[in-house]
């Protein structure tokens, strides 16, 4: 048997690390569709040791990330604007052996698209939408310089009738 080289295991290890995040996502999901935890009989560790450092796979709540084990995971407010990332998504968040954090968008739910305006209150912005309001990060309303009273199109989860928050699209 010749000899493998160390770039060829390497990317193994790295196929099976993503193979292993992608099953659990799935896992994650069929469990959030079906409300039944006993329908997967594997159960995730919060924490999985890979070979770029710890990784953690959970679900965005609109502004943090939500781990397996309850825990809450600071998503930067950029990223989560910049990758349009709304309620439900499942994200995988790298922490390397140096402490940095690596967040990657690994299981987007079903989107729509609709139209509000802006409006502020409380501190905090809101979208709204046929009288109801959803929520968006302030990194939005910098970015795209949004004011009281603008027209937004924004993404919500299509089969999510509970969603408070929304990510901004663009300004119309």
């Amino acid at each position: 048997m010749s000899e493998i080289p160390e770039k060829q295991i390497k990317r193994l290890r790295a196929l099976l690390a993503d193979a292993e995040t992608n099953l659990s996502a799935a896992k994650e999901l069929l469990i959030s569709i079906l409300g039944d935890g006993d329908t997967i009989t594997a159960p995730r560790d919060a924490v999985v040791s890979g070979p770029d450092g710890k990784v953690i796979e959970g679900i965005f709540d609109g502004q943090i990330m939500i781990g397996p084990d309850g825990k809450n995971y600071p998503v930067p407010a950029n990223y989560a604007s910049k990758s349009k990332l709304v309620e439900g998504d499942i994200l995988k968040l790298t922490i390397t052996d140096d402490g940095k954090f690596m967040y990657k968008q690994i299981g987007p739910v079903q989107r729509k698209n609709v139209i509000g305006t802006l409006t502020h209150h409380d501190d905090k912005y809101f979208v709204e939408v046929s009288g109801r309001e959803y929520q968006i990060l302030y990194a939005s309303v910098t970015y795209f310089h949004l004011r009281d009273g603008s027209q937004v199109s924004v993404t919500i989860p299509a089969d999510n009738d509970d969603a408070t928050w929304a990510a901004v699209e663009a300004a119309v």
